[in-house]
């Protein structure tokens, strides 16, 4: 007998957009740990990073499928903080070629969860960010989860805005700034109560 339950319809993630990459914040890379990019050898400690901060199985994050098989890959736009030798956070400042000439793109942010606390996220993004700068983007994007609420986090503290294009962000944004008990960004966003 078939199920009477329907499957809500598929939402889109979350959009964030950072208008201009003038006037970034100083990098101050944490005490304790050292800023790389990638280097040969290191898609398995990508792959752990990302596994692990997204609770997911470390195949469902390859490398070489996501990141190295794009045309966007270059081993300077794959940015780890290491401490004690060991890579605990990566992002990357992604292109599109095919996208807007002058926006880069966050990309694939984790920390592992062992060094979760400590803003290392704060951190590892605002290298992606510089280093878009050096490729003279003026703007950057991102894609997120609404329950990714410590994510969103950072991203408003590094000048990200909500970006309203769908019918259901509205509502969303509310629900996550009221989350984050910070009820003054959904006026500022114009999100408020309908």
């Amino acid at each position: 007998m078939p199920s009477s339950v329907q499957s809500s319809p598929p939402v889109p993630q979350l959009r964030m957009v950072r208008p201009s990459l003038g006037r970034l914040p100083a990098l101050e890379v944490p005490e304790g740990h050292a800023l790389s990019n990638w280097q040969p050898g290191w898609g398995e400690h990508w792959s752990r990073i990302i596994a692990r901060s997204f609770a997911g199985p470390p195949e469902q994050y390859d490398f070489d499928r996501l990141m190295r098989s794009d045309r966007a890959f270059s081993p300077s736009r794959v940015l780890f903080l290491v401490a004690g030798g060991e890579p605990v956070a990566t992002a990357s400042a992604w292109h599109h070629p095919q996208g807007r000439a002058d926006t880069g793109i966050i990309h694939y942010v984790g920390v592992l969860p062992s060094h979760q606390g400590h803003r290392l996220g704060y951190w590892i993004c605002l290298a992606a960010l510089h280093r878009m700068v050096t490729e003279r983007r003026r703007r950057a994007t991102l894609l997120t989860d609404d329950f990714r609420l410590p994510a969103i986090h950072t991203y408003l503290k590094l000048g990200f805005d909500p970006e309203l294009s769908d019918p259901s962000y509205a509502m969303r944004w509310r629900a996550i700034f009221a989350a984050l008990q910070r009820p003054e960004l959904a006026t500022r966003y114009g999100v408020g109560a309908p």
